[in-house]
Formats: C-alpha cells, structure tokens, sequence
C-alpha cells in the first residue's frame, strides 16, 4: 500500500499519440492525476474517460495534469484512442502486472466469454506532488462508484486554498 507523503513508484509507458510518458518527467502546476482504468472491455471506463475529458478544462486550470492508465495491449489501447470520446486526455497503456502491484491496484483475470484481456487492473486514481510524493489515493477492487469529478475538483480547490495536508500519513506506523 502507498503512504500518502512517500515517493510514488516511477512509471514510464507508451502513449497512444506516439509518445512516452514518464512520472518523472512531470512538471504539473499543481499535481499530476493518474486514472488508471480497465480497460477498452469496459463500459463505466468508457463512461468515466469521457467524463473526464470533458472536465479536462477544470483540472488543468487548477494545475493538474491527467493522464489515464490501463493494461490493454497496444492494439486495445488503440481502439480507445479511435472509439471513445477522450479528447486531449493522454492515454497510457502496456502498464505490466507487477507495476499494478507496486500502486496498490487490484488485479483481476478474465472471465470466460469475455472480451476481457487475460489480466487488467481494477480502477485507481492518484493525485501526486510534482516532488513525486503522494498525497491522494483511491483504489478500487471493482468498476463501481469511481470518485465523482466535481466532489474531486472543490476537494483539490479546499487543499490549494487552505494548505490542506495529505491525510492517511500514520498508515504503516507502529503506535505503542
């Protein structure tokens, strides 16, 4: 589990758009959101991408830059690209098993007569500092319920305007 106000694992991974993306490399304004998804096989992904697109305007005004993550292969993360309505938001893809495990994420395997890939995370979103630390994680263990955006962009505007510090800090620490 990642502790809010630790170092992030480092991630770097192609994009859709013929580039590389690379954590730290990231200089955001504010900070950098990474909405890791499950994939072209599902439809609340889809939902929630477009979403955010469409709010894309709102986060990058407040400093944050956003990129979405999934484990679909190259030629999944395509189809994305081309299908669904994502706009501007940076798709990242080819995110391994085991860099899912380093954020936390759950993994889930596919089930039969899907058109699942054989193994994919379920959600995630982090917000983290652009020294690298984290300040913000949700993980999910199924595509329900994902944060909504609007709750999501006033509780950044409260931290900004009030300095408000990462909460979750004493996870792992031993309390006599």
């Amino acid at each position: 589990m990642l502790t809010p106000n630790s170092k992030v694992p480092e991630l770097a991974l192609p994009l859709t758009i013929d580039a590389r993306f690379k954590l730290a490399h990231q200089s955001p304004d504010y900070m950098t959101m990474l909405v890791f998804y499950r994939g072209k096989h599902c439809p609340i992904c889809k939902s929630y991408l477009e979403q955010i697109a469409d709010q894309l305007d709102d986060f990058t005004s407040r400093g944050i830059s956003i990129f979405a993550i999934s484990m679909d292969s190259e030629e999944r993360a395509m189809v994305v690209d081309r299908e669904w309505d994502t706009g501007d938001l940076p798709l990242a893809y080819d995110l391994s098993a085991e860099q899912a495990r380093e954020w936390g994420l759950y993994l889930s395997e596919k089930r039969e007569g899907s058109d699942e890939p054989d193994m994919f995370s379920e959600p995630g979103l982090f917000l983290i500092r652009p020294d690298g630390t984290l300040f913000f994680a949700q993980v999910q263990s199924a595509p329900f319920t994902r944060p909504p955006l609007d709750e999501l962009l006033k509780g950044i505007d409260f931290v900004k305007k009030n300095d408000y510090p990462a909460r979750g800090t004493a996870t792992g620490k031993v309390h006599a």
